[in-house]
């Protein structure tokens, strides 16, 4: 899906998630392709608080996109 389209997707998730998963879960705005979706995700683990759903723009080499959760880490 386009940029436009995960936006919707993921306020769509974030509004039907339950308390549990937005307390325990990232949910974000990635790029489609793997290896590029992986190398957004480790550095987004890095510093959270300094990605916005339009950080994964520079990650994408196209204007495909998946919305995706995975855990937070422990403190």
């Amino acid at each position: 899906m386009n940029f436009t389209e995960a936006k919707k997707h993921k306020k769509e998730a974030v509004k039907n998630a339950d308390e549990y998963v937005l307390k325990n879960f990232y949910v974000v705005i990635a790029p489609l392709n793997k290896d590029e979706s992986a190398k957004y995700i480790e550095d987004f683990l890095q510093s959270p608080e300094s990605f916005n759903d339009e950080s994964c723009k520079k990650y994408a080499s196209d204007d495909e996109y998946e919305v995706v959760s995975f855990q937070k880490e422990k403190e």
